[in-house]
């Protein structure tokens, strides 16, 4: 039920913004048809990375052609048929895929109701190192770590861990009343989506009520802490910029 009153939980600003469910607006984006798409973050938030929502009804698809810009997908929920350059899987709840820049993807024969989370990015080459490939997976295929070895946090990495990546994708699952240990402060920038779960997540001197669909986007120094609560566990899938040196 949207909220009376023009009261949000949202909040945008210059180094962090909070999208809730209640605030999306849909947008028209080339090569999508048949489903509802809102852009959360983007560049004309400051961001350097797209992270985009799709919701497909029954018959839509999504064909994007080869570009300098690499694309991680991740479905949500629902089902479809993914396929990346010549590569071709059936992907269900937690399946995703990541396409390399300079290829193509689509997701074609999705289940009505299927939402799918994409991050996207210009890709930076790195001399020496070969050009990543497409990858088609699972998140019940990844192992996950407890993180920093804290039972409480369990940390699954997505893509490879290798410096031909300069993306990285990451779940993150936390036990009612586990937490970040500390407040991270770093060069990176995350698009972050919220799984399941509720916590309250501090984004610099602000606290935020957080729970299942809610979009954040933190940028480049940004003081962050996360905390979960209720009486389930929390999760959220995250990107981040990696392997790059800043200059």
């Amino acid at each position: 039920m949207p909220e009376l009153f023009g009261h949000t939980r949202a909040h945008v600003g210059t180094r962090h913004a909070l999208i809730t469910p209640d605030n999306h607006v849909n947008s028209s984006v080339p090569g999508i048809t048949g489903a509802t798409t809102v852009v959360l973050v983007s560049p004309a938030m400051g961001a350097r990375v797209v992270q985009t929502q799709i919701t497909f009804q029954q018959g839509g698809s999504a064909h994007v052609a080869a570009s300098d810009l690499q694309t991680f997908g991740f479905v949500m929920g629902g089902g479809a048929l993914a396929s990346v350059g010549d590569e071709r899987a059936r992907l269900g709840d937690g399946g995703f895929f990541y396409c390399p820049a300079g290829s193509d993807w689509s997701l074609t024969s999705p289940k009505k109701g299927t939402q799918v989370t994409l991050f996207q990015k210009k890709y930076v080459p790195l001399p020496g190192e070969e050009a990543p490939r497409a990858i088609l997976g699972d998140q019940k295929d990844v192992a996950g770590t407890p993180f920093l070895g804290d039972p409480a946090a369990n940390l699954q990495v997505l893509l490879p861990d290798i410096p031909a990546f300069d993306m990285a994708v990451n779940i993150f699952a936390y036990k009612p009343g586990g937490h970040l240990p500390f407040v991270e402060i770093h060069l990176m920038e995350h698009g972050l989506v919220m799984l399941s779960g509720e916590g309250v997540y501090r984004l610099e001197d602000s606290w935020y009520p957080v729970r299942a669909g809610d979009a954040i986007w933190m940028g480049p120094y940004c003081p962050q802490w996360f905390v979960a609560m209720g009486k389930v566990p929390a999760r959220y899938l995250y990107y981040k910029d990696v392997n790059r040196a800043p200059l």
